[in-house]
């Protein structure tokens, strides 16, 4: 059973104002102003890249027996004073 001229007109129409409608969503999520996505760019320390699952950081401190050799690496590094995400490898063990 064919569907009358009118209704098929008319279900042609709804589909291409979709279409323009997602279309033109699609084309604005595209563009940007110049310089937005520098602005966007976000640097990634070697600490969270490291944690990546840790989004509110890492305590970098280790408090239970660790060798001096350790203790002494993270003196060098400056680990007492680091403040996530600028935290240096060298103070986590491993």
């Amino acid at each position: 059973m064919a569907m009358p001229t009118a209704a098929r007109t008319g279900f042609r129409l709804t589909m291409l104002c979709v279409a323009a409608v997602l279309a033109g969503g699609a084309a604005h999520s595209m563009t940007s102003v110049k310089g937005d996505s520098e602005d966007r760019v976000l640097s990634v320390t070697a600490a969270q890249q490291l944690f990546a699952d840790a989004p509110d950081g890492v305590d970098h401190m280790v408090t239970g027996p660790v060798s001096s050799a350790f203790r002494e690496r993270q003196r060098e590094a400056g680990c007492a004073d680091a403040v996530w995400p600028n935290v240096p490898l060298a103070c986590f063990p491993g």
